[in-house]
């Protein structure tokens, strides 16, 4: 599963990454930005190590999960 990572610094200078499954591609570097820039505007998501400050970047990242078949009776 394909997933746009969104990356902005706190007020503590840590990294927050929020994503989101299975975005449009390509990518629109423009309107990813001006997205990010409307969060820390708006003031959307609070983290432990405070508001978001900046944007540090973006990324389209792929998932790939593999299903284990197991006996759920048998516990």
């Amino acid at each position: 599963m394909k997933q746009l990572q969104l990356i902005f610094e706190n007020e503590l200078g840590r990294n927050v990454t929020y994503s989101i499954d299975n975005p449009i591609e390509p990518a629109d570097a423009e309107a990813v930005g001006a997205a990010m820039d409307t969060i820390i505007e708006q003031d959307v998501f609070h983290t432990t190590g405070g508001d978001l400050v900046r944007k540090k970047g973006a990324r389209i990242g792929d998932r790939q999960v593999t299903e284990i078949e197991i006996d759920m009776e048998g516990a």
